[in-house]
């Protein structure tokens, strides 16, 4: 697979406190990129934040920046962003089952006016490229694999925010007086280490290791395509390299199959060696029956294969879970149930 050229510094990392934001600047940092890290949380005040960032706050090709895409001033991004080659825009609010209340401000101003600000941004910087973190959750109800031309459906209005953001991108993309080119990937549920605590997959195995039994929403035969999250990270270094004219593009990023979560319970009691506690609850709102990526275009512009199996990349993500030193005052505000995304 294609990656990053060091020649490509310095780039410009958004969200980068987050699960996979961390895991991306890391990786950008192992090729001696230069990172400007963006992020609304404090490494300071937040535990998440520090914790995630621990390694890449040590190294000195990292600058770390505490901002609000959505609320700071303008001509303070302009600085931040100016002479960036690459735009990584990962900063965004997650989950669907939030997004149905009172926090939708957050997620409209987050996911859809924050990503506004910076395409204005890298406009007026001319950075080459942005790639932006967009979310399976665009599709909503699908009866096959996905494919980038399918319509696209939200059932959630955190579905909608990112399925705006992507519009954004395309539109400011299409301009033309623009020197910013795009490419959305829509990642397919991704799991690992420093998984939200509130993610299907982190629940499970806290469920495990606490004996405190996780709730399982409708039948269990819901079934998700779960992405490891160094192959998110290769699709996204790839992403930034691809040669040529991109203009727009939108490109499925998946792991290779999809799963029920009962089969997803089943693979960690054959991991751990224990039965998974379980409480049965009536479905959600926002919901779909299943994920599917169909990763034809993900193969063909960027080189891409998922590489980590779903039974490996579980024990991944249970072996760090484990050597965590207190996962309970670390871990990521829960809403005390299994999110499907």
């Amino acid at each position: 697979m294609t990656t990053t050229p060091l020649t490509l510094s310095p780039v410009v990392v958004t969200g980068a406190a987050g699960f996979i934001g961390s895991h991306l600047t890391d990786a950008l940092l192992a090729h001696g990129t230069e990172v400007i890290a963006i992020d609304r949380r404090s490494v300071h005040k937040d535990p998440v934040a520090a914790r995630n960032l621990a390694d890449a706050l040590t190294n000195p090709n990292l600058a770390f920046h505490q901002a609000d895409l959505a609320t700071d001033e303008l001509d303070e991004l302009d600085e931040l962003i100016s002479g960036a080659r690459i735009v990584f825009h990962l900063a965004a609010v997650p989950g669907v089952r939030d997004s149905w209340d009172e926090r939708f401000r957050d997620y409209a101003a987050s996911n859809v006016v924050a990503t506004q600000c910076l395409l204005t941004a890298c406009e007026r910087a001319q950075v080459p490229r942005l790639v932006l973190a967009s979310s399976s959750s665009v599709y909503g109800q699908t009866s096959g694999p996905s494919t980038e031309s399918d319509p696209t459906y939200p059932m959630s209005p955190y579905g909608a925010t990112k399925l705006a953001a992507e519009h954004l991108c395309m539109a400011h993309a299409a301009r033309p007086d623009t020197s910013t080119s795009v490419v959305a990937l829509r990642y397919f549920t991704v799991y690992g280490p420093r998984q939200r605590s509130d993610m299907a997959i982190s629940r499970v195995l806290a469920a495990v290791l606490s004996g405190v039994p996780v709730p399982l929403y409708g039948d269990g035969q819901q079934s998700r395509e779960f992405t490891y999250v160094d192959d998110i990270v290769a699709a996204t270094l790839a992403a930034a390299a691809i040669p040529g004219e991109v203009g727009a593009e939108t490109v499925n990023v998946g792991g290779g199959s999809s799963v029920s979560m009962l089969e997803l319970i089943s693979v960690v009691g054959q991991i751990t060696g224990r039965k998974v506690p379980l409480t049965m609850e009536a479905p959600r709102a926002g919901d779909v029956e299943a994920t599917r990526a169909d990763l034809t275009r993900a193969h063909a512009l960027l080189g891409y294969s998922p590489r980590v199996e779903l039974r490996d990349g579980i024990a991944r993500q249970l072996d760090w879970m484990v050597k965590q030193p207190s996962p309970q005052s670390i871990s990521e505000p829960s809403v005390g149930e299994v999110v499907l995304r």
